[in-house]
């Protein structure tokens, strides 16, 4: 699905990419960035990515088609990732650590092919002592980290990747779909991928108090993940009615695309994934002169 909200005369080449995370959700952006492949697509200067979100932008820039489909809809779904029984333990719900060391060992991004390419890509990952969203610039060095950092969920993952002796945790927590940010930096016209269908606004917490106990250790992130909603909200509020010299491209699933953060179905993942080929191939559509 795809929707053009605000100035359609913006014609600039300030172009920048936004795609939302979402864990599992993430199969549809993978759909949309590998059609944008498949056709040679890349005209963004900037690229602004959250945890799954920045997982498939990194795997965009660097060139390599479907390797975010293998991730999601193999290695994700192995009980060695999601496993309810060893968090219930005190392990971890998304083991992160075994995800990136498998990866790496089977299907590495391409560094040097991201060494090559133009466009900026910020990674957005959250500072657990101040809750402020940190703006990560990928580097060939320093994206497999910074890539964790960013998907690093609180609680699901017990650990705190750092990143230049800063804790980090999931870029959500502190901005979920980076739209404002990149507006900030200049873009003019902005295409967004969505992880959930138009109309969808999250909801405030209904157990602020059990939000504070889980994260007693850090009052900040604390009260980053309650005010959560309204932040995703004002984002969404951004998308829909953006300033007066900027355009928004909205990519985002059908309603009835049913993955959800933990979804191991593959019938499942696989339709979201189409949904997503289907989306990206009516942007690109539209956008034919």
């Amino acid at each position: 699905m795809l929707v053009v909200k605000g100035d359609n005369s913006v014609n600039s080449n300030k172009h920048a990419l936004v795609v939302e995370g979402g864990a599992m959700r993430g199969i549809f952006a993978t759909g949309v960035l590998d059609t944008f492949l498949t056709a040679q697509y890349q005209p963004f200067k900037q690229c602004f990515g959250v945890s799954a979100g920045a997982t498939n932008i990194a795997a965009y820039l660097c060139g390599q088609h479907k390797r975010n489909h293998a991730v999601i809809t193999d290695y994700s779904c192995r009980p060695e990732f999601i496993n309810l029984t060893r968090f219930i333990r005190g392990g971890h719900l998304f083991d992160l650590d075994w995800l990136w060391q498998i990866t790496i060992a089977d299907m590495r991004l391409d560094l040097a092919a991201f060494a090559k390419q133009q466009s900026e890509f910020f990674i957005v990952a959250t500072d657990i002592a101040t809750a402020t969203a940190q703006y990560l610039k990928a580097t060939p060095e320093l994206m497999e980290q910074q890539l964790k950092a960013s998907c690093a969920i609180p609680i699901a993952y017990r650990n705190y990747p750092e990143i230049d002796g800063i804790a980090m945790t999931d870029g959500g927590v502190a901005d979920s779909i980076p739209v404002r940010k990149a507006f900030a930096m200049g873009a003019e016209e902005i295409t967004v991928v969505l992880s959930q269908p138009l109309g969808y606004r999250k909801k405030p917490s209904k157990a602020p108090w059990l939000t504070e106990k889980l994260y007693k250790a850090h009052p900040a992130l604390a009260r980053a993940s309650i005010a959560r909603a309204d932040n995703y909200n004002a984002s969404i509020d951004f998308i829909h009615n953006p300033p007066a010299g900027c355009k928004i491209n909205i990519i985002a699933p059908p309603a009835n695309f049913k993955v959800g953060r933990t979804t191991k179905n593959y019938k499942k993942l696989s339709a979201g994934y189409a949904m997503g080929i289907t989306a990206a191939a009516q942007y690109l559509q539209n956008i034919q002169p």
